[in-house]
């Protein structure tokens, strides 16, 4: 997709109109109006959760779930909900901290390791670490835990941790880090704030990163100019890693997500500041060298996880792009062709629950977390089918 035109780029977000998006140029597709609602078919799973943030199936049908203020859950069924797993590092949970991501090993089957995000505090200031233990035979808790990454320095007062775990096809470890509501320190190269990083399954480092061996840039990055990442997922037509973020007032976006790129933050935005007043450091909507989304959002659903659907069980799903949405209330559905969004539509519209985590199911439900206490995890289908 072309970048939109030096007329477009001095428009106004919020009254920005499809005539004027697609005058002289093709331009990067936006949310120009509110998607219809659908019907879905909903079946909660369990609930009494505290804050859920995310989740993981485990091949024996478990599902492995982290709530927010420090305690990694697992559900069985039947069996129901366990007690917190032993083995969990401790977190920082305040403000949008806490316990996040969770991710298995590509290798889980034969070396059992669970991923884990959280926020990490040094007394005052926070920030995203990440860690692996494998989980213990009989599921009871996390042994030999270890931190293999830590985002650095640590400048969140509670704000903006990103937290996403993404595994690629060759076992690559994609970190989504939020830019601590710092937002120029998304455009340095010498800190890990508003960056993907990308890492060995042990954390080590890959010597072909884009940043390796230059000078004032660090080894981990692999892509910046990100506000704050709320869901990552591979795309299973392409292999290309997409990345959602918050814009501020206005701005959220998608991003397919390539090595050494700019993405832009805070110097390109869609966004206003919360004030009303333009970000300080913005320069415009986009930028010469620095990559625009592949669609953005005028007015901010405040969108968090993301997924894919490519399973057989619901055809009509097919192509489909799942986003939760915090500020909106429901979950978003993008049919997507390539890079373009073709249609859209909202679910649980009625349910008027903050999405915190959307994930395909292995039987090829799809899943959802609602961020609060109590949170419950609830199984969701296309309204037509019985099944």
């Amino acid at each position: 997709m072309q970048s939109r035109t030096a007329a477009s780029t001095r428009a106004i977000p919020f009254l920005l109109s499809l005539t004027l998006a697609c005058a002289a140029a093709p331009a990067i597709a936006q949310a120009s109006q509110e998607p219809p609602s659908a019907p879905a078919r909903v079946m909660p799973v369990v609930g009494g959760l505290d804050h859920p943030w995310s989740m993981a199936f485990l091949p024996d049908g478990g599902i492995l779930i982290t709530e927010r203020p420090g305690n990694l859950r697992l559900l069985r069924t039947p069996g129901g909900l366990s007690k917190p797993l032993t083995g969990v590092p401790k977190v920082a949970a305040r403000g949008q901290g806490g316990l996040l991501d969770v991710a298995l090993s590509p290798n889980f089957a034969t070396d059992r390791y669970v991923y884990l995000s959280y926020a990490e505090s040094d007394g005052d200031k926070s920030g995203t670490a990440v860690g692996r233990g494998r989980l213990a035979d009989d599921a009871s808790g996390l042994e030999d835990f270890k931190v293999i990454f830590r985002q650095e320095p640590k400048l969140s007062s509670g704000l903006h941790f990103g937290s996403r775990l993404v595994f690629d096809g060759k076992g690559y470890l994609y970190i989504a880090l939020g830019e601590n509501n710092q937002r120029p320190t998304a455009q340095d190269l010498d800190k890990l704030q508003g960056k993907v990083v990308r890492l060995k399954a042990d954390g080590a480092l890959p010597d072909d990163n884009p940043f390796v061996g230059k000078q004032g840039a660090r080894p981990e990055i692999w892509s910046y100019g990100h506000r704050n990442p709320q869901g990552m997922a591979l795309n299973p037509w392409t292999g290309e890693l997409w990345e959602n973020e918050h814009g501020p007032r206005g701005g959220d976006e998608i991003n397919v997500v390539q090595p050494g790129k700019n993405y832009g933050w805070p110097l390109a935005t869609y966004g206003i500041n919360y004030s009303g007043l333009k970000i300080p450091e913005a320069k415009g909507e986009t930028l010469p060298g620095m990559e625009p989304p592949v669609y953005w959002w005028p007015k901010s659903p405040a969108i968090s996880g993301m997924a894919f659907y490519d399973a057989d069980r619901f055809p009509a799903w097919r192509n489909s792009l799942f986003i939760g949405a915090l500020g909106n209330q429901n979950l978003i559905r993008l049919t997507v062709d390539g890079k373009n969004v073709v249609e859209k539509e909202r679910l649980l519209v009625d349910r008027k629950r903050r999405i915190r985590d959307v994930r395909q199911g292995p039987d090829g439900y799809v899943y959802v977390l609602t961020d609060a206490s109590p949170g419950e995890l609830l199984r969701v289908a296309p309204a037509e089918t019985g099944g």
